[in-house]
């Protein structure tokens, strides 16, 4: 699965169907695991002083399909948009993203989609879980690394790292005594050399713009609410 798979399922309740977390922190997050997936498979680069572009832009290594329609889209996207940073791109790249992947994951009958009402009027959707085999083993993944300090590999550091710039870390790790450690654990990870260096530059810029998208949404719910 992607990493937005994962971290999609993470970010579901398995028995309500409901995220544990609001948007567009989430979207952002999501549209950032696309980015540093599209990293992984050498697709994407974060430029820097070495490059003759301007630093911190996205740019596209090999254009190739990758069979994944999902990330086809985006590729094709950062293509067709070159000379932007993660942080300007990750809000166009996030549209109708979750939708996607939520389909996706009800088609492989890892969730169920479930239409409801609200007060009999207001339709909903939720997606409970069908098959938690796959969630299951992510989430002991994660306990093996925040928990017991094993080494993560790269695709559970950029997990991690995401799920700490969410701030969720101990919403979806259970077990842990102490969750101030918990979260000080995770963001060491996030700030440590587990990755390569063009993965650990992805991770870096998607970190600080779905923290940014958290604080703006924070401040505008704040001042509507005041």
């Amino acid at each position: 699965m992607l990493i937005a798979e994962d971290l999609l399922l993470l970010m579901y309740d398995d028995e309500t169907g409901k995220p544990i977390t609001g948007s567009p922190g989430l979207d952002y997050a999501l549209a950032g695991a696309v980015l540093i997936e599209l990293t992984l498979q050498g697709r994407l680069d974060i430029t820097d002083y070495r490059d003759a572009e301007k630093p911190g832009r996205l740019k596209v290594t090999n254009g190739a399909l990758t069979g994944d329609p999902i990330l086809d889209e985006r590729l094709s996207y950062v293509l067709n948009k070159p000379g932007k940073k993660p942080k300007d791109q990750i809000g166009a790249l996030s549209r109708g993203l979750r939708g996607q992947l939520l389909m996706r994951l009800a088609k492989r009958g890892v969730l169920e989609e479930e239409k409801g009402r609200v007060l009999g009027l207001f339709p909903v959707t939720r997606w409970p879980a069908m098959d938690a085999r796959h969630e299951g083993e992510v989430r002991a993944q994660l306990q093996s690394v925040l928990i017991q300090g094993l080494a993560p590999d790269q695709r559970t550091g950029a997990l991690i790292a995401l799920l700490s710039a969410l701030n969720v870390v101990p919403k979806v790790v259970i077990g842990a005594v102490d969750k101030r450690a918990l979260k000080r654990r995770a963001k060491e990870i996030a700030d440590s050399d587990w990755a390569a260096d063009a993965v650990k530059k992805a991770v870096a810029q998607v970190q600080a713009a779905v923290t940014a998208a958290i604080v703006v949404s924070a401040t505008a719910g704040g001042s509507s609410g005041s």
